[in-house]
């Protein structure tokens, strides 16, 4: 290859959006962030959406600026959280704001949901994790409420398919993105339209499913003169972020190992070929979601480090603005083990006062609560850790599997306490890197697509030697084993 091939990865989080330039040749994958913009929930009167033109006029501002850097862009791929969706009316015309998957309509959907499909029955037919924002609650919280924008809609997008139409004007839907609405049936292999109608959910919908590594099209002509960019194609990557950081995985595979997509969310699990839908992934509460190159991601969604984003957010709003890496000193140096919280309880879903949540959580609990935003912080990681080993070991149960070494990846794995705590924690090695995993397998994707790159295997052999990794040993396994069995009674 005489001249790496470039191309612009859209990735969108719940907190920012980046641009980014990925260079890759058979030797090497490299990758320059371009343009980044803040992303985040706009209230209004009693909602929470997105602010979805916005993000729109950002991506396309992130490409011009990749098409003038690169010369020549060979591929555009976009990546986006899941869950989130747009609905497409008469003449393709977006009915209303997106919804934020925190806006509190889908409280209490559960036990509405299962009086009218049983709980043991929608696993069954979708082998998704239950969370009360995941789309097939959001769209029956619609139902229920009676919102005419159901009844209007002709087309649901979810929020990197709805980005893919505006850039190419093709509606489709991309599979692992698809997985996370838990309104597919990965046994069947299309959408459980069965499941929709029991709901009165309309399945009409839901369009065309495309795997990974699908070209979208080409940027339709006014896209290209007003970014002054030429013929170029969109390749759908894993359009789930979790998915195109998973597919980066720089795994060697000598050993058994399970990834950790470390952020805002923590996404624990491993690859499997088929989905594991059985009494212990249900009584688990797992999720089977689509992965690249046929297989599917068993992992478990924990809240991740939005407990500690929170904290920061309602410390600032107190005057005191701690920067990450001050609260993670002041963590380490608070006492270990004062107490514990589930991440996953339902109290530490929304925005708000996440200080005051843990103290409340901690009292009702009957612990001692943290006194410092050392301890807080403290206690969240060392909760993550606990959360970790948990999962881990259920893991190994539903699979049959011995895990040796954990893949960390995402921003979280710059918090190098929470690293070095989970491999304590799960006895296990943690190998965290890269970073930017989800721009890295967002990219090769494309590369693989594009015929640059011959298949996965070889692209993960690149991204190992492209980016450094840091190895974590577990040291003072010991001290964890007390204070896991009072988080198991927490969590039980």
């Amino acid at each position: 290859m005489s001249q790496p091939a470039r191309f612009a990865a859209i990735d969108l989080g719940a907190e920012s959006g980046r641009v980014i330039l990925g260079s890759v040749s058979s030797e090497k994958l490299e990758l320059t962030e371009l343009h980044r913009f803040s992303n985040g929930p706009v209230r209004t009167i009693d909602e929470l959406h997105w602010d979805t033109l916005k993000l729109w006029s950002e991506m396309k501002q992130g490409v011009a600026q990749a098409a003038q850097q690169a010369g020549q862009l060979t591929g555009i791929g976009i990546d986006t959280w899941g869950v989130d969706f747009g609905l497409l009316g008469r003449g393709d015309t977006l009915l209303g704001n997106p919804f934020h998957y925190r806006d509190p309509r889908t409280n209490g959907i559960f036990e509405k949901a299962f009086n009218i499909v049983p709980r043991e029955e929608i696993f069954d037919r979708t082998g998704i994790q239950f969370m009360q924002f995941n789309t097939i609650f959001q769209l029956l919280a619609m139902r229920l409420q009676g919102s005419s924008l159901l009844d209007q809609a002709e087309t649901l997008l979810m929020m990197p398919d709805l980005f893919n139409f505006w850039f190419t004007g093709r509606k489709c839907n991309e599979f692992t993105e698809a997985t996370t609405s838990q309104m597919y049936d990965p046994r069947a292999g299309r959408w459980a339209t069965e499941l929709m109608d029991k709901l009165n959910l309309p399945s009409k919908i839901l369009g065309e499913i495309v795997e990974p590594g699908t070209v979208i099209g080409t940027l339709r002509k006014d896209i290209q003169e007003e970014l002054n960019v030429g013929d170029v194609k969109l390749i759908a990557p894993a359009t789930h972020d979790t998915g195109s950081a998973v597919a980066a995985i720089p795994a060697t595979g000598d050993k058994p190992w399970a990834f950790l997509s470390s952020g805002t969310w923590s996404l624990m699990g491993t690859e499997v070929r088929s989905p594991i839908i059985n009494e212990k992934s249900t009584r688990y509460n797992f999720t089977n979601e689509g992965g690249v190159y046929d297989t599917f991601r068993f992992l478990k969604n924990i809240m991740g480090l939005w407990l500690v984003q929170e904290c920061r957010r309602a410390w600032q709003r107190e005057g005191k603005d701690y920067s990450y890496a001050e609260l993670t000193d002041m963590a380490r140096a608070a006492q270990p083990f004062v107490a514990m919280v589930n991440p996953d309880d339902e109290m530490f879903i929304p925005h708000g006062d996440m200080p005051g949540r843990i103290v409340e959580y901690c009292k009702k609990t009957g612990q001692t609560p943290p006194r410092t935003p050392g301890e807080t912080v403290r206690v969240c990681l060392e909760s993550l850790a606990m959360t970790y080993r948990q999962t881990l070991r259920r893991i190994e149960e539903c699979t049959g599997q011995k895990i040796e070494v954990i893949h960390a990846v995402g921003g979280g794995i710059q918090n190098r306490h929470l690293c070095q705590w989970a491999a304590n924690a799960t006895r296990c090695t943690v190998v965290a890197g890269p970073i930017e995993a989800t721009a890295a397998g967002n990219v090769a994707i494309q590369a693989v697509a594009s015929g640059i790159l011959p298949d996965i295997k070889t692209a993960r052999h690149i991204i190992r030697r492209s980016f450094d990794v840091t190895v974590y040993e577990p040291t003072d396994c010991d001290q964890w084993d007390e204070p896991y069995q009072k988080f198991e009674q927490l969590r039980s």
